[in-house]
């Protein structure tokens, strides 16, 4: 590895913290900018019933798509992000200098990539624009629905050759799979279970929507500053949910480089984080659960997870579980290694750019 695992580690926060903007400078030197635009749904109906007038998604792509004679587009790649980031995300080194340059697995002088902010999340609409908590509730299948619309409408693409997710972006993946099987070659689910969330995982989530709402600084969601006590709690569950033990142990192994690593990652989530925005993007996932129809997935699936996740543990054996049902699927738990980096190996990709390979040789045309 090119960076010293102190390095890889903070490296990995700053992928928490990303800014919501697609910001060229995160990027490796050696490719282009981005394109960034928006797509407006006028009217977006949400699920619950509540309409939006003009839901705005932003975007940024590489590339050019290529149709074939029928009209399809060939070279299209979604990557989705994951909660409380940005298609931002994607242009940190361990990502783009992986998979982005010339002659890599998603060469974008070959492919066109899109990276969008979902709802609720970077230059997209969300809360914090102004609605605050009148913002509509949304869950995975709007934000699932507003992709496609973006994808159709707005980019005028009609099929993908490839849907990456990372975390949320995972759990987006199988609803894509099943929502829209025709739509896409293939699906690469990265850091996720194809299940309701519950145990654990629905626990850490609870506490953080919780605390937020318990803080009187919070005031219903009409505040005029942020409320630091909530953010402060939501900022310690990430950086304990989204970490490897084993490289904080290793970068962090005495209590005062633990206690000023966990301050100064808390000062930096609760200076980048909108509270009303954390919890709406938490609470989407609340009724998450793409198990009842897996057999409608068509497409190809590599489905990964690392067996350092504290989100998404191999003991469970959900993921072994469930993809037995997929007609097409392979499911691959990456060991603990010094390439792996918890729940956040989903963008550390030399950990796992061999099974994507073998997804795209194996779902060519």
């Amino acid at each position: 590895m090119g960076y010293s695992i102190r390095t890889s580690w903070f490296a990995f926060l700053a992928i928490l913290l990303s800014c919501a903007a697609v910001s060229s400078a995160q990027q490796p030197s050696n490719l282009p900018a981005p394109k960034e635009g928006d797509y407006v749904s006028p009217d977006f109906h949400f699920k619950s019933g509540a309409t939006l007038p003009a839901l705005r998604i932003h975007y940024a792509t590489f590339g050019t798509p290529v149709r074939n004679t029928n009209g399809q587009v060939m070279n299209a790649i979604l990557l989705l992000h994951g909660t409380t980031g940005s298609g931002a995300q994607f242009l940190a080194p361990q990502f783009a200098g992986v998979l982005f340059g010339p002659g890599q697995l998603l060469d974008v002088t070959r492919y066109y990539i899109i990276l969008v902010d979902n709802i609720g999340h970077g230059k997209s609409s969300k809360p914090s624009d102004g609605m605050h908590a009148h913002f509509p509730q949304y869950d995975y299948r709007d934000m699932v629905a507003a992709q496609h619309e973006l994808l159709e409408k707005g980019l005028k693409v009609n099929h993908l050759r490839l849907i990456l997710g990372t975390s949320m972006g995972c759990m987006h993946s199988w609803v894509w799979g099943e929502t829209y099987p025709d739509f896409m070659d293939a699906l690469m689910p990265l850091a996720c279970q194809p299940v309701q969330i519950a145990g654990r995982n629905r626990l850490w989530r609870k506490m953080v929507i919780d605390a937020i709402r318990d803080d009187p600084d919070w005031k219903g969601g009409e505040y005029a500053a942020q409320p630091l006590a909530g953010l402060k709690i939501g900022a310690e569950m990430f950086y304990m949910a989204a970490g490897s033990s084993l490289q904080m142990q290793r970068n962090f192994p005495t209590r005062d480089a633990t206690d000023a690593a966990r301050a100064d990652y808390v000062k930096r989530f609760s200076a980048d984080h909108d509270a009303n925005d954390l919890l709406y993007a938490l609470n989407a996932s609340w009724n998450y659960d793409p198990s009842p129809e897996l057999e409608k997935i068509t497409a190809p699936v590599m489905f990964v997870n690392s067996a350092d996740d504290f989100i998404n543990p191999p003991e469970l054996g959900i993921a072994e579980r469930e993809i037995k049902r997929v007609k097409r699927g392979r499911f691959v738990l990456l060991p603990i290694s010094e390439e792996t980096h918890g729940h956040g190996t989903h963008t550390w990709a030399a950990a796992w750019e061999q099974y994507l390979k073998e997804l795209l040789d194996a779902s060519q045309h």
